[in-house]
């Protein structure tokens, strides 16, 4: 039975990346956004890769992960996961799911807390939270109904799950809370088979991480250019923690850049 996983936010940068790497081993992967042409190119790297693969390339065109005509397919679904009915209707539309990753996320303009608009703080909460809650809700409902019941969740947490970072009140009560999301889920799941992780994710080199190359404002008050890595890595992370037998829990799971400021950050 091909196993189905899908990565919200999977139109580019990490959740793309994500999406690729459990393609390359073997999943069937639903990738969801807002931006159609986004996750259209998605499935076509998928595609190409798969291509690839099959035809001499590397194994799975990725180092350490299987691939070639193992490869899944890959499908993009227009998506806002801050719309309730449209999420419990993409979910009500699948046979299964065995992983989800929730991956899609905002922030908001750089602002000190008197100077955070109101607007920006309820798009911040709707997404990375609310939208975060409503897929984790409607995948769980489809896993304790499945035969063979359970799965994963595996939420994209993030550094500042644990420390702030300057002028970012919203994004950082954002993904303290989905600390909290992470273990509400382990614990109900915990009877059913059905497995939480939260991955804290620090300088992934993405589009939203390009300015730590010019340089980004830090607790003291000045501005210094922060390291980034590869966010292959992050994603052969989650093919590792989605492939393991749900009798096996990763609650949480820290990936950064050596030598950003986060161990004694402030």
């Amino acid at each position: 039975m091909t196993q189905v996983a899908v990565v919200t936010g999977g139109g580019s940068g990490l959740g793309r990346e994500m999406a690729l790497a459990l393609a390359a081993a073997g999943y069937r992967v639903w990738v969801t956004g807002r931006t159609e042409e986004k996750l259209q190119e998605t499935a076509a790297a998928a595609a190409n890769a798969a291509a690839a693969a099959g035809n001499g390339g590397s194994a799975g065109g990725r180092d350490g992960v299987a691939g070639g005509a193992g490869w899944g397919v890959v499908e993009g679904a227009v998506l806002d996961v801050a719309d309730g009915g449209a999420v419990r209707g993409f979910f009500g539309g699948l046979e299964r799911v065995d992983v989800l990753v929730n991956n899609a996320g905002t922030g908001s303009p750089a602002a000190g807390v008197q100077d955070v608009r109101e607007e920006d703080w309820r798009r911040v909460v709707d997404t990375n939270l609310t939208g975060s809650f409503l897929c984790a809700q409607a995948a769980f409902d489809l896993m304790l109904r499945q035969d063979p019941k359970g799965g994963r969740i595996i939420n994209n947490g993030s550094i500042s799950a644990h420390v702030p970072r300057p002028q970012g009140i919203a994004y950082t009560a954002s993904k303290h809370a989905i600390s909290g999301l992470t273990k509400g889920l382990e614990l109900e799941g915990r009877a059913h088979g059905i497995t939480a992780c939260q991955i804290d994710i620090g300088n992934a080199s993405t589009a939203m991480t390009a300015r730590m190359e010019q340089g980004v404002l830090q607790p003291d008050g000045s501005i210094a250019v922060e390291p980034t890595f590869d966010p292959k890595i992050v994603a052969d992370f989650v093919v590792q923690i989605a492939k393991l037998p749900t009798t096996v829990a990763v609650p949480t799971l820290t990936v950064m850049a050596a030598g950003m400021p986060y161990v004694g950050r402030g």
